[in-house]
């Protein structure tokens, strides 16, 4: 009888850390149906003068950051690039039109000294922090690197089990000189998972990439450096559209994961974020170039 008393009077106080610990908490990673929100309205992630409804993940530091690689500058994210990591969504998000203006900075760092400067835009991320090689989250990436934005990569990582998480894209592609996958518009539909997994690249990507700094190849949509590019990404169910200033560059289907976290990587290059919002499928902004002048 004592116990019971005693246990009834503790009730309150469990109650009332049970509901600090629902605050504090990560938010789900998306992994099941429910746990990811449909934007019904414009959601704003970057909030103008702080990281609010973000976190950060360094490889080396993991959720602290003491070289400020993540910031606020002048009402942009500012990444300078000074490690490998991510800034992450708490959230996670499903069947949304993300839209994202983004420029390359000066500076580059380590063994991405002289190579392209390099980012990415991360969506559908699930499982653990740094479940891949300890750096990101699970994800498909729609690439962002110079003479590459629009490419497919799968980044392909493990649960907190140690088990991969299952991934898979399917696109209408053909080959390009060098037998590299390409986005190709009726092209062939094949499947990419963990087994067969390859980049897709988008479909005007020089055949001639070379991994050094400033390249540009001559098909290359996105704005020359220094200049701001926009970044359209229509994720509806398993299917995913990216338009790179107003135009298709790439397409695949039946993707796996289709919901999670949404991460912008740190991978070496300094780059500005000054629009990163989701909307509604069917309600968002006109696909376009980046607003002159913003």
């Amino acid at each position: 009888m004592m116990f019971r008393r005693s246990l009834h009077r503790c009730l309150p106080l469990v109650a009332a850390c049970f509901a600090i610990f629902a605050l504090t908490a990560p938010a789900p990673a998306g992994e099941k149906d429910g746990e990811a929100i449909r934007p019904e309205n414009k959601i704003e992630l970057l909030g103008g003068e702080n990281l609010d409804g973000l976190y950060t993940w360094l490889k080396d530091t993991q959720y602290e950051d003491p070289k400020n690689v993540f910031r606020v500058t002048d009402g942009m994210l500012h990444i300078t690039g000074d490690g490998l990591g991510a800034v992450i969504t708490k959230n996670a998000y499903r069947d949304y039109h993300l839209v994202l203006e983004f420029k390359w900075g000066q500076r580059t760092w380590g063994a991405r000294k002289e190579r392209t400067k390099d980012s990415g835009l991360l969506i559908h991320s699930v499982g653990p922090d740094g479940g891949y090689n300890g750096t990101w989250m699970t994800s498909i990436e729609v690439q962002i690197i110079e003479g590459g934005v629009g490419d497919f990569i799968m980044v392909a990582g493990k649960d907190k089990a140690g088990e991969a998480i299952p991934m898979s894209l399917t696109a209408e592609v053909g080959r390009d000189r060098d037998g590299e996958v390409i986005w190709k518009e009726g092209g062939n539909r094949e499947t990419f998972n963990l087994e067969n997994r390859k980049r897709i690249n988008w479909f005007g990507r020089d055949p001639d990439w070379k991994d050094v700094l400033g390249f540009r190849g001559k098909n290359d949509i996105e704005s020359p450096d220094g200049q701001w590019t926009r970044l359209d990404v229509i994720a509806d169910g398993g299917h995913i559209e990216v338009f790179v200033n107003g135009k298709k560059v790439n397409e695949a289907f039946d993707a796996i994961p289709r919901q999670g976290k949404i991460q912008l990587q740190a991978e070496l290059a300094e780059v500005y974020f000054r629009r990163w919002e989701l909307w509604p499928v069917g309600k968002g902004p006109k696909i376009e170039g980046p607003e002159a002048g913003k």
